[in-house]
C-alpha cells in the first residue's frame, strides 16, 4: 500500500511511499502484544525485595520466661511472628521475575501494534528531519502542526540525533528512538506513531 508523506509542517509533501503489507498490513494477534509487553514490564522488575524470617531476625536467644507457672502462654523466643518485633511469616525473598518470548512472538507482536496504528489512521510517515536548534519549543511547533501537542507520541528515526534528544527531552508525552530499538511496549504505549521515511527501511530490516 502507499502513504503520503508529510512534512514537519503537517502538510502533504506530494511523495508517496510503498509499506511492505508483512509488516504494516498484518493480521493483529493482540494475544501476541499482551505476551510480549506482560515480558518486557516483568522484566524491568528488580526482585529484590527482602524480608526476614524468625531465624534471621536478631535478638531472641533467650527463653523470655520459664514454661510453667506464670499463667501465661509458653514462649521460646521474643522474636516469633507473633511477637513485634519478631520475624516475618512467608514473606517475600527476593527472586527472578524474568520471562522468555520467542523472536518470532516478539515480531508478531510489533508487526500488529504497526498494523493496527495504520489501520486506525495514527500512523504518519514524515519526511527525514532534525532539530537542530536543541530547543524544545521547536519541537513543539512539530507536534502542533500535527495537533498532538497534548498527546502520547513516538518518533521513530533511522539514527537518533543528539540535538532532536535534547529537544524533546523536556516534552513527558513524547519519545524518540531508532525505530529497529523500539519494543512492543514502545509502539503500543503511545497513541500517534511518527516514522521518518528513512526508518522504513530498518523497520523492515528488523520485522521481515
Amino acid at each position: 500500500m502507499k502513504v503520503n508523506v508529510f512534512n514537519i509542517a503537517g502538510e502533504k509533501t506530494g511523495e508517496q511511499v510503498e509499506l511492505s503489507d508483512a509488516i504494516f498490513a498484518a493480521p493483529v494477534s493482540e494475544h501476541a502484544v499482551y505476551l510480549d509487553v506482560k515480558a518486557i514490564q516483568a522484566n524491568q522488575r528488580q526482585g529484590t525485595h527482602s524480608s526476614k524470617t524468625r531465624s534471621a531476625v536478631s535478638g531472641g536467644g533467650k527463653k523470655p520466661w520459664k514454661q510453667k507457672g506464670r499463667g501465661v502462654a509458653r514462649a521460646g523466643t521474643t522474636r516469633s511472628p507473633l511477637w513485634v518485633g519478631g520475624g516475618r511469616v512467608f514473606g517475600p525473598e527476593p527472586r527472578d521475575y524474568s520471562q522468555k518470548v520467542n523472536k518470532k512472538s516478539k515480531k508478531v507482536a510489533r508487526r500488529s501494534v504497526l498494523s493496527s496504528r495504520l489501520s486506525d489512521e495514527k500512523l504518519v510517515v514524515i519526511e527525514d528531519f532534525a532539530v537542530d536548534s536543541g530547543k524544545t519549543k521547536d519541537m513543539v511547533k512539530i507536534l502542533k502542526s500535527f495537533s498532538v501537542e497534548k498527546d502520547r507520541v513516538i518518533f521513530l528515526t533511522q539514527e537518533l540525533d543528539n540535538m532532536t534528544i535534547r529537544a524533546s527531552g523536556n516534552i513527558p508525552y513524547l519519545k524518540v528512538m531508532r525505530a529497529d530499538l523500539a519494543s512492543t511496549y514502545d509502539l503500543v504505549s503511545s497513541n500517534h506513531l511518527f516514522i521518518q521515511k528513512s526508518a522504513l527501511a530498518k523497520l523492515e530490516e528488523v520485522l521481515s
